[in-house]
C-alpha cells in the first residue's frame, strides 16, 4: 500500500510539474484586454512579473508553456524551478507592438496596474517586476508609478541609450524606493544597451534601499543580431545561471 501511494504521489507530482501555466485575458482599459501568462509554483514565496523585450508578447502558448525565444520567456521554467510563481506580461488587444514610447505612455502604465492587481490576486506573496531589454523601460516606469505595490525591481540588458524614449537612465530613478538589481552581460554588443551606460542607472537610484550591479560573462554560441535574444544580449547558453543570480538576489537583496 505504501509503495502504491508513493508511486501515485510521484505520478501526480510529475503531472503537476508538466502541467504548465495558463493564458489569461485581463481587462485593463475600457474595451481592451491584455494577455497574461500565469504559472503557479506550490509554496512560492514570491511572484516574478516578467516584461519581455522587443515588441512584447510571449509567443504562442502550447502544452502550458510560452513559445517566445526572448530571454525571460524561454527561461520561464528556470524561474519556476527557483520556486517562484511566474506571470508574463503580454500585449494589449489594441496593439501588436510595444515600442519604446508606448512603454512609458499612460495606456501602458494603466494596463500594467491592472495586470499587477490580477497577479497579486492570484497569489498573496510579494511581486517583483523583472524586465529585459525594451522590457526594462516598462518595468522601470511601472516601478516609479506603482512602487508601493511591489517588492522590488530587476533589470537585465537595460536600455541605456538616450536616443530611445524611456531609456532607463532618463527616467525618474530617484523616485524608486524598492530594491533594484541590474544584470548585464559584459559582451552585450547592442548599441542601445551598451554595458558602459549601466552604471548611470545605479548612480540614479539615490533612494533605493538596496541596489546592485552584476556583470556576467558566461554563455556560448551567440547567433543572429546582437540586439536579439540568442546573442550575448539574451544571455544565450547561460540562462539557468542568469536566473539563479536573479533568484538568489531576490531572496536576499544586498548592496
Amino acid at each position: 500500500m505504501t509503495r502504491y501511494l508513493l508511486l501515485l504521489l510521484g505520478t501526480l507530482a510529475a503531472f503537476t510539474a508538466q502541467a504548465g501555466g495558463e493564458l489569461f485575458k485581463v481587462t485593463t482599459r475600457e474595451g481592451v484586454t491584455t494577455t497574461v501568462f500565469w504559472e503557479a509554483t506550490p509554496g512560492a514565496t514570491a511572484t516574478v512579473l516578467l516584461f519581455p523585450g522587443g515588441g512584447g508578447g510571449f509567443g504562442r502558448v502550447e502544452d502550458g508553456k510560452p513559445g517566445s525565444q526572448n530571454f525571460l520567456v524561454r527561461s520561464e521554467a528556470h524561474f519556476i524551478a527557483q520556486g517562484f510563481n511566474v506571470a508574463i506580461f503580454g500585449r494589449p488587444s489594441d496593439s501588436q507592438d510595444l515600442d519604446y514610447a508606448d512603454r512609458i505612455a499612460e495606456p501602458h502604465l494603466t494596463d500594467i496596474a491592472h495586470v499587477l492587481a490580477f497577479v497579486r490576486d492570484k497569489a498573496p506573496v510579494p511581486v517583483w517586476l523583472v524586465g529585459t531589454s525594451r522590457g526594462t523601460v516598462s518595468a522601470t516606469a511601472a516601478t516609479i508609478r506603482l512602487g508601493d505595490q511591489i517588492a522590488g525591481l530587476v533589470l537585465s540588458s537595460s536600455v541605456v541609450s538616450d536616443k530611445k524614449p524611456g531609456a532607463v537612465p532618463t527616467q525618474n530613478l530617484a523616485a524608486i524606493t524598492v530594491p533594484v538589481l541590474l544584470l548585464h552581460h559584459s559582451k552585450d554588443a547592442c548599441p542601445i544597451c551598451d554595458p558602459r551606460g549601466v552604471p548611470a542607472i545605479l548612480n540614479g537610484l539615490t533612494h533605493a534601499p538596496m541596489k546592485k550591479l552584476i556583470i556576467v560573462s558566461g554563455g556560448e554560441n551567440p547567433s543572429g543580431n546582437v540586439c536579439e535574444a540568442l546573442h550575448w544580449h539574451g544571455y544565450v547558453g547561460m540562462e539557468q545561471e542568469a536566473v539563479a543570480q536573479i533568484a538568489d538576489w531576490i531572496r536576499a537583496p544586498a548592496n
